[in-house]
């Protein structure tokens, strides 16, 4: 016995009539000119800063005090204004006697385990509280997700105090604990909710074979999150790396200053490293750009996965 499968309910020409319709209104995901317009504009926009910031990075201190980096357009070939010093105080030896090169090497040493360390421990969590029955799950959940309301500033005198009776301060564990400790309900809270959209056929399937919980967890579930750990490593390395406020009350100025620090010392006290400035914060900027354009094919993926269902 077979069956027939009609491609359509109605008469001929009624069913010829709903694919005109459809195919007249489908526009294939093209955008209109105004969007176009309106997308392009805020495109320039926001690369105006950055542009304005590498321009004046190559100019003078003279220039850079006298005119804009717009004054460019009238004379872009007056060898007056274009120089290479900049980078080659900020990368060296400058007036303020900040030492970039380290800063950068301590920037380094600052966001890479404080990025690292709270994706690896929130995936742990974020398993149990996904896949594993306990009691007290779904509460202590809601306590974790409630601390995103809490201002970072509120916990940093207290910490200040504890590291001081601890002799903690200015040093790297201390920054590396207090990240890890802003940064973690935000990455429990973006890993449970995208594993909790991961087939649980895969899950019972590893359960039925004899695979552990670890076993599950590293050969299964890691490999499957890899979008989700991708976009909040996204936004820890940012955040850590771009941090002035923790940096500067935990590790303070000295040998373990980082990036933002330095830079903000780098003027000095009488303005004299102001031209510094520019070709310094091209300098910060790079890395973190560097890190997006490299993850953010994840980075989509791992902020929309959950949110269309079926």
């Amino acid at each position: 016995m077979t069956t027939a499968i009609q491609p359509g309910t109605g008469t001929p020409a009624e069913d010829q009539q709903v694919l005109k319709v459809s195919k007249e209104g489908d526009t294939g995901g093209k955008a209109s000119l105004i969007v176009k317009i309106g997308l392009t504009a805020i495109c320039i926009a926001w690369l105006l800063p950055v542009v304005g910031l590498l321009i004046n990075s190559f100019r003078s201190r003279d220039a850079q005090l006298n005119s804009g980096w717009w004054s460019i357009v009238k004379n872009p070939f007056d060898s007056t204004v274009w120089t290479l010093s900049n980078y080659t105080q900020v990368l060296g030896e400058n007036a303020s006697g900040t030492n970039m090169g380290r800063a950068f090497i301590n920037s380094f040493i600052v966001t890479v385990p404080a990025t690292v360390i709270p994706i690896l421990i929130a995936a742990f969590a974020a398993y149990a509280f996904t896949f594993m029955e306990w009691r007290g799950r779904d509460v202590m959940f809601v306590i974790i997700v409630a601390l995103l309301v809490v201002p970072n500033q509120v916990a940093l005198v207290p910490l200040l105090k504890l590291y001081g009776a601890l002799g903690m301060n200015n040093t790297f564990a201390a920054v590396w604990l207090a990240h890890i400790g802003f940064g973690m309900p935000l990455a429990v809270y973006i890993l449970r909710n995208y594993m909790a959209g991961l087939p649980k056929a895969i899950i019972e399937s590893a359960k039925i074979d004899g695979a552990s919980h670890f076993t599950t967890f590293w050969k299964l579930i890691i490999p499957m999150s890899t979008p989700a750990l991708a976009s909040f490593a996204i936004f820890q390395f940012l955040w850590v790396w771009n941090d002035l406020l923790v940096a500067l009350i935990f590790l303070g100025r000295g040998d373990n200053t980082i990036l933002t620090v330095a830079l903000q010392g780098l003027q000095g006290q009488t303005g004299q490293g102001r031209e510094l400035i520019p070709a310094a914060g091209f300098v910060a900027i790079v890395v973190p750009i560097l890190v997006f354009l490299s993850l953010q094919r994840y980075f989509i993926r791992g902020m929309t996965s959950g949110a269309v269902k079926g």
